[in-house]
């Protein structure tokens, strides 16, 4: 049965019908390959509706967003201080949300927001070994970190397992690394090169698990993911 487009995006849980109607209005919603309009109908078992590439399905299941967050913002649904939220940035997606894990404040990149528990939990838990990659200004005597940052070290009390680190160009004694962990301690790769004798001048992460952050994005954007970044990004570990 045709119904009005916004009322089939917010009866699938993708957003409200004030959203949705926002989505249409940004040419964000297609119908038969066509850009959709406020007042057009679509009926889900003739026509292919997608919203931002993704085909828009009866019961609309869960919401993935990649953020590409800005430094300057908290990871967290509020702030009792009141401080921007990363979350204030995805809050025209029409859904509730929350982050998966945590990028410090002053740090910048790849942020996912979802409303899947499971998900989450496959992305947080330890026993999973999600691998996170970032990139890394530093300042410091490299020469002397890199093998402190590729071995065991403790933070705090905690044991931190090895980081791989490759090490990109330098320019004007500021130098960029490549670290991947596997681990989610708070603030650890700046606690890690701080104990190794780096200061950290910039911090962005680029990947988590095989899912990489979108270029195209600028910092404060974010869009829903794919049917194949979802697929990579909870795909098991053992087909990585």
């Amino acid at each position: 049965m045709e119904e009005r487009l916004q009322k089939l995006i917010s009866a699938c849980g993708l957003a409200s019908r004030r959203a949705a109607e926002e989505w249409i209005a940004a040419g964000r919603v297609t119908v038969n390959g066509e850009k959709a309009r406020l007042g057009d109908r679509a009926d889900l078992d003739r026509d292919a509706v997608l919203v931002d590439g993704r085909p828009l399905k009866p019961g609309g299941g869960r919401t993935y967003l990649m953020l590409n967050k800005p430094r300057g913002y908290v990871t967290t649904l509020s702030d009792e201080k009141g401080r921007r939220t990363a979350a204030s940035l995805v809050e025209d997606c029409g859904v509730r949300v929350w982050p998966v894990g945590r990028l410090d404040m002053d740090s910048e990149g790849l942020l996912l927001f979802t409303d899947d528990g499971a998900l989450t939990h496959q992305l947080l838990h330890p026993s999973h070994e999600v691998e996170k990659e970032y990139l890394v200004w530093v300042t410091g005597n490299v020469n002397k970190a890199l093998p402190v940052l590729a071995a065991p070290m403790e933070l705090d009390g905690e044991e931190i397992f090895p980081a791989r680190v490759r090490r990109g160009r330098d320019s004007g004694g500021v130098h960029q690394l490549s670290i991947t962990i596997h681990q989610g301690k708070n603030r650890q790769v700046r606690r890690m090169c701080a104990q190794a004798g780096l200061e950290v001048l910039r911090l962005k992460r680029i990947r988590e698990g095989a899912l990489s952050l979108d270029r195209a994005l600028k910092p404060g954007q974010w869009r829903h993911l794919t049917d194949e970044e979802l697929r990579l990004l909870t795909q098991p570990l053992s087909d990585r």
